[in-house]
């Protein structure tokens, strides 16, 4: 059974029954795109995740084939980790053809691919990003992207971070006033902005370490082992500089959510 609507008719004739279905549901829509690559083009269908393109060690050509392939039957993708190289040849390939959203002026940098036509979903619930640098933007950038696509609201602040920690409490306030209903808080460095976070609020809370600093403990270890340490109960963890996977997760909460 090679497309969901194949499958829904041999349900509806009796051919399969609900659990056959369910399987091929499961399974349909694994391609493979020449030069090692395999997409799951079911998984936003069926886990509300849309297709992400991890471009940064993909040559550039590939990653031009395997949005060209992916969007034959999807209205969105997502492109994360995507460097100048990869850039300007989407530009050239794409630009004539689908509505490129390219996240800031900053590498790397985050790109939703949609068809001309296509609006995003109407926003359902909300989820609040907080940064507590600059450097950690284009990692928020991917988290909100992500949320976006599978329909639910972002609001964002910037450079709040415990060096002066006064600059939380006003973006805190708001993000509370807008019935938020989880936060994701990138911190590098030592990490320890997730966990003050996560003791002021009554929702759950993401901690995504930055691979922001240098040294002993550089490049985001010690912010995930600051992260994993915490003692503030509501604060879950990902991996360093992953805002793809905070972002998904924060949605899939968040539309749980009444």
């Amino acid at each position: 059974m090679n497309n969901l609507e194949e499958i829904l008719e041999r349900l509806s004739t009796g051919e399969i029954d609900i659990k056959e279905a369910m399987k091929a549901i499961n399974l349909f829509g694994i391609e493979f795109i020449g030069e090692g690559a395999k997409m799951d083009t079911g998984r936003h269908l069926r886990r509300g995740i849309p297709e992400i393109i991890f471009a940064e060690k993909k040559r550039p050509k590939l990653v031009v084939k395997i949005v060209f392939s992916i969007m034959k039957s999807h209205q969105v993708c997502l492109l994360s980790r995507v460097f100048e190289r990869h850039l300007s040849l989407l530009k050239k390939e794409l630009g004539s053809v689908y509505e490129l959203v390219i996240s800031s002026d900053s590498e790397p940098f985050t790109v939703t691919v949609k068809k001309k036509d296509y609006s995003l979903p109407i926003p359902s619930q909300r989820i609040g990003i907080l940064t507590a640098g600059s450097s950690d933007i284009p990692i928020a950038e991917e988290a909100e992207a992500i949320a976006r696509i599978m329909g639910v609201d972002v609001m964002s602040f910037h450079d709040v971070g415990i060096a002066g920690v006064h600059r939380l409490f006003t973006p805190l306030k708001e993000l509370i006033k807008q019935n938020v209903k989880v936060i994701i808080v990138i911190a590098g460095m030592e990490g320890a902005l997730p966990t003050i976070v996560s003791g002021l609020v009554s929702i759950p809370v993401i901690g995504v370490p930055a691979s922001t600093g240098y040294g002993y403990g550089g490049k985001g270890i010690a912010a995930l082992m600051s992260m994993l340490q915490s003692c503030s109960p509501g604060l879950v963890v990902v991996n360093i500089d992953n805002g793809i996977n905070a972002g998904a997760t924060a949605a899939l909460i968040a539309k749980q959510s009444k």
